[in-house]
């Protein structure tokens, strides 16, 4: 099975044209993107995006055997075994982004947020129509599991931060932690930063080019997730609709954390608010929420009509 996998990866790649790699780093571009904002995950847009099945495989393709090749400096053996085009693509998009968004994005945040937040907002909810979808029967099982899941990412995402320790060993955990986090659609591995208290020192260092900070964090982040995507891929082959419920029960609870109308109370727990007027702004956030939403059905609409294409 394994190496049937391995073979349909290597004819998808071999097929691919310079333009698809292209449109794959044009999807890693809005990962990067959503990952820089805390409250929207990057494995949302993946699955937004049509390559959430896909990214999880090459990642699982990272074994014991590829890092033998590669510590004894077998290059050509390492590369024929993982699908590396697709995933430098899709690296050069995601790093791309945070590296060229991480401060107006950042600067965005303070100064129109529930402008930023109503554009998440609609992808997100559309995101949610649409993923609920490959879940091939709604049994009361999976339904239970949606909503306890929601019901966790709705009570996750309003914690407070906390105050952690700064050293090395901590900020190495925390990108193990939130990684995971950035993988599952619907938890935002930026607000698991928030929540560790380590966010603005990582976005610090993005924007400092802090190599030793950034080194540790993304020594935690490869670490986190090589050990955390082959427990996602089993349940995905072995309990695809339940794992699928409990996902999409992730995207509908952090719904919470991208409502763009938020208080804070005074020790920093999230409190949904509603605008106190009905001006220019409330407005131009509601026509973003819209636009969030059409853009997603867009892309299921041309997803599907590709699929159609490719089996006629």
């Amino acid at each position: 099975m394994e190496q049937a996998n391995t073979d349909s990866t290597a004819l998808k790649n071999s097929s691919r044209s310079f333009k698809d790699y292209l449109l794959i780093s044009a999807r890693g571009f809005c990962m990067g993107a959503a990952d820089v904002v805390p409250g929207v995950s990057g494995g949302t847009m993946a699955f937004i995006l049509g390559i959430y099945d896909e990214l999880i495989g090459a990642i699982h393709s990272i074994n014991g055997t590829f890092i033998r090749h590669v510590l004894g400096l077998r290059l050509r053996e390492a590369l024929a075994q993982v699908p590396w085009q697709f995933l430098l693509a899709l690296m050069a998009g995601i790093v791309a982004a945070i590296f060229l968004l991480a401060r107006p994005l950042k600067h965005a945040l303070e100064t129109h947020p529930s402008l930023v937040f109503a554009f998440f907002f609609g992808l997100v909810l559309a995101s949610v129509l649409v993923v609920r979808k490959r879940v091939t029967r709604w049994t009361l099982t999976r339904i239970g599991l949606l909503g306890a899941a929601a019901l966790g990412a709705f009570v996750l995402v309003g914690l407070a931060p906390t105050k952690t320790p700064n050293d090395p060993l901590f900020l190495f955990l925390s990108g193990a932690i939130a990684i995971c986090a950035m993988i599952l659609p619907g938890i935002s591995g930026s607000f698991i930063l928030v929540l560790l208290g380590k966010y603005e020192q990582v976005i610090g260092a993005v924007a400092q080019l802090d190599i030793v900070t950034l080194v540790i964090f993304a020594a935690g982040c490869v670490v986190g997730l090589l050990s955390f995507v082959r427990l996602l891929r089993w349940l995905l082959r072995h309990y695809h609709d339940a794992t699928i419920a409990v996902l999409t029960g992730f995207m509908l609870g952090s719904l919470r954390r991208v409502w763009p109308w938020q208080d804070f109370t005074a020790d920093g727990t999230l409190s949904l608010a509603w605008p106190a007027a009905i001006n220019g702004e409330v407005i131009l956030a509601a026509a973003l929420v819209m636009i969030g939403v059409g853009l997603v059905l867009l892309l299921e609409r041309l997803a599907e009509q590709r699929g159609a294409t490719a089996t006629a």
